[in-house]
Order: C-alpha cells, then structure tokens, then sequence
C-alpha cells in the first residue's frame, strides 16, 4: 500500500454540491454545542474507537463526520490480517487523541455496508468527511505509511472542510473546550453562504451569480470554483431527456453540443470516465472554435471532479496527447 494524495473528490453526488460550505458550518456548530454547557451531558462521552453497525451507521458515522474524520475499518473473524489492523488502527486513535475516530465494521454481520463501499476483501480502510466516503487503502501496511495516509487525511477534513476533531484524552471523558468567539464573516464568506443557500432552495441561477460575484472579487477561490462548476453543471443537465440526449450524440460523434450534453448526463450520473473519455475523443475529431469549445468544457468537468483525482491525471493525459 502505498500512501495516496487524497482528493474528496469522486462520482458526483448531486447532493453534496455545496458539501465543503455546509461541513465547515456542521463543524462550527458541533464546536459551539460543546461549549454550551447545556449539552455538557450529552458530549462527555467521546469515545475513540467505536463498533459500526448499518442501524448504527448514520448516527455514529455519517452525523459525527461533520465534525470529526471517521476512518473506517472493515475486518473478517477469519481474516486474522484485518484483526491485526484493527488493533494498530486503535492503538493510532489513542495516539491522535481525538484527531479522527476509528469505526470497526465486521463484513458478515453489515453485509449492506460492506456491498454499499464496495469493498473487494479485508482488510479495507475508508474515510468518512462531511457525510462523503473515500477510499484510503486495501490490504495492510507498515505503520509509518498508515500514518502518513491518516496525516493526510486530517490535513484535507482540516483545509477542506474546516473539520478538525476535538482532544480527547483515550482514558478519559473529553470535556468541553474553551474557544475564542468565532470572528465575524468576511463579505467574501457572506456571498460564498447566500450562493450555497441559492443552491440548497434550487435558486440554480442565483447560485451561479453568487458563485461568480464571489470570483469577481476573488478569482482564486478554489471553493466559489468548484461550486460554481458544478451549478452550471447541475443547471445544463436539469430538466433534459437523457434518452434524447443519448441518441442524438450516438447518431453524431462530431456533434459538439450533442457530444457536450452527453458528457454532463455521464458525469452526473457517476461515469466519469465515459464523460472524460467522450470529450477527448470529441477534441479528437474536431477542430478550430469547435475543438477549443471541447476543450473548455473538459476542463469545467476536472474543476468538478477536482485536480488530484488519478480520473482527472489520466484524462489530462490523454487531452495532452491529441492536443500535442
């Protein structure tokens, strides 16, 4: 196994368009919660290894990853290699202290879970961030790359996400920590909020104007980026007849905006390499404005799928090749 460079990227989930906003908002307001003393109570307990269930999955997995990395572990009673991974994998929980919690999940007793992440064979290892799953790796490893694949993923629930896990003490109850008062937002983190609310109400348009105001004044921002490619993804494919769609690109390979629509209906519905692989060859078959035209939009749909996604690495790749 060897140590990824981990992108939350993946098949597009419709749903989690403005993921990164809201995570860093679901992470502001779990800290706020645990200064409250009202729910000292309920946030005493923190336990760091916790055993995963499908009843159990939503409440100790997908809600807590809002506010801390949940790293999941897959293992088998016969697969003695897993339950030795297991027990490094706690041993590192303890270590971090609070910085990500480890989730066990025995294959036989979640088989919904087990076919639902898609895993191939125990030992496998899956990150939890803001309700999204990734991958971080199959099979077992030495300790010290384990380690650098978690760093790595407290680095990217930090800095893309605004998620970072509370100290805990593995021996004792975490109690709630005193924290500054939150800073007022910027008007820049203001827009960037009224374009995810946009978004959220179905406002596709007025999502997309927020996202460019956000850009006018500041064009390098990654966030306003990424979302304001996938809303005008989101509103090129709404309300189109995928079956049309379809046979018209079928009946033209060198149709530009039939081959561009096909493309969309591809990434939304998660094949993104059928998408990435139709506009090359299309830049392939084309020329002039029109090649350009392809060019472009491929480009759109790797800010969607995000820059470090070996998909995207592999299809840049492949535009390199027919472009040069």
């Amino acid at each position: 196994m060897q140590p990824r460079n981990m992108s939350m990227s993946g098949v597009v989930d419709l749903a989690a368009v403005k993921a990164a906003g809201e995570a860093k908002a679901k992470a502001e307001q779990a800290r706020a919660q645990r200064q409250d003393p009202a729910n000292a109570s309920a946030t005493a307990a923190s336990p760091l290894v916790i055993e995963v269930t499908e009843e159990t999955f939503e409440s100790d997995v997908l809600q807590r990853s809002a506010e801390v990395p949940v790293v999941i572990s897959f293992w088998a009673d016969q697969a003695e290699q897993s339950k030795q991974l297991n027990a490094v994998l706690e041993r590192l929980a303890a270590e971090y202290r609070g910085r990500f919690v480890l989730g066990t999940a025995e294959v036989y007793a979640n088989q919904m879970l087990f076919q639902q992440f898609g895993v191939q064979g125990v030992p496998a290892v899956f990150a939890i961030l803001a309700g999204q799953a990734m991958p971080l790796f199959q099979g077992s490893a030495p300790e010290d790359q384990i380690t650098e694949v978690l760093d790595q993923l407290i680095a990217v629930a930090e800095q893309r996400f605004g998620i970072v896990g509370a100290e805990v003490d593995p021996g004792e109850a975490a109690a709630p920590a005193a924290e500054a008062p939150p800073r007022p937002a910027t008007p820049q983190e203001l827009a960037l909020s009224a374009a995810h609310d946009a978004l959220d109400e179905g406002d596709l348009a007025g999502a997309i104007q927020a996202y460019r105001n956000v850009l006018s004044d500041e064009p390098g921002n990654a966030e306003a980026k990424l979302g304001l490619a996938q809303a005008e993804l989101l509103d090129r494919v709404q309300g189109a007849d995928q079956q049309a769609v379809r046979a018209a690109a079928a009946a033209s390979p060198s149709d530009v905006p039939a081959q561009l629509a096909a493309a969309d209906l591809d990434l939304v519905g998660g094949h993104v390499e059928d998408a990435f692989g139709r506009l090359v060859d299309t830049v392939r078959r084309t020329a002039g404005d029109d090649r350009d035209t392809v060019r472009l939009r491929l480009l759109e749909l790797f800010e969607v799928i995000g820059p470090d996604d070996p998909r995207v690495v592999t299809a840049r790749t492949a535009l390199a090749r027919v472009l040069f």
